[in-house]
């Protein structure tokens, strides 16, 4: 091309300028307002960190309950690895999550899910007759906070689709693959185990705990 005017060699940010982000540009010419964009991302990492943190007890106190607690495993490490998947998208966004790990829980855009029993986590959980919570309880819990991180990504979703942000669209629409089929796990065997009736999830065993299909970043592989 004369003067090797190439249509996308320049723009608004000047070359070498360290302080602009020309992915953050061509979001805001698309409409994204990237600054509110961003810090719901942070609420949403913070769900993801804290449900992994819960789940942990959670599924401890599945106890006697084995095939759940596997379940309840892959949702545990498959929502780490949301966490993980999404972080770095923040960054890249010019942010950053909070230095202080309380500040980050409490802006968690999912309530804690606490065990049942515990008081909402103040206490160790009643256990009456020696049983402790019962496997429905624990199972209600994890439906619900399913159901919060769907509707969650389904908002990251919405801001970003319709190629006004494909990165973090891209990102949050394999973490929200995963979340659907978790509320399907947990509708699937709380609607046994409460009511007796079958509601079948399409669920089969991963091929490891927490493989996670859709959000785990594996090495490429080049034979």
């Amino acid at each position: 091309m004369a003067g090797d005017e190439r249509p996308h060699a320049k723009g608004k940010v000047r070359a070498g300028d360290v302080t602009q982000r020309v992915g953050i540009e061509v979001m805001e010419a698309r409409g994204v307002n990237v600054e509110e964009l961003r810090e719901k991302l942070i609420d949403a990492v913070a769900a993801e960190f804290t449900t992994y943190y819960y789940y942990t007890i959670l599924r401890m106190y599945l106890a006697g309950n084995e095939d759940y607690k596997e379940i309840c495993e892959d949702a545990r490490l498959e929502d780490r690895a949301h966490f993980e998947l999404m972080t770095p998208r923040i960054y890249e966004l010019g942010g950053s999550i909070p230095y202080d790990i309380r500040q980050f829980a409490d802006r968690a855009s999912c309530p804690d899910a606490y065990l049942p029993g515990t008081g909402d986590g103040q206490h160790a959980p009643e256990m009456g007759n020696g049983s402790g919570p019962k496997a429905e309880e624990i199972l209600e819990v994890l439906l619900e906070a399913e159901r919060c991180a769907i509707r969650t990504w389904s908002e990251v979703c919405d801001l970003t689709a319709g190629g006004k942000d494909p990165r973090t669209y891209g990102l949050a629409a394999r973490i929200l693959n995963e979340e659907i089929e978790h509320e399907a796990w947990f509708i699937e065997l709380l609607s046994m185990e409460r009511d007796g009736v079958v509601r079948p999830s399409g669920h089969f065993r991963r091929g490891e705990p927490g493989d996670a299909p859709y959000s785990k970043n594996r090495p490429l592989y080049n034979p």
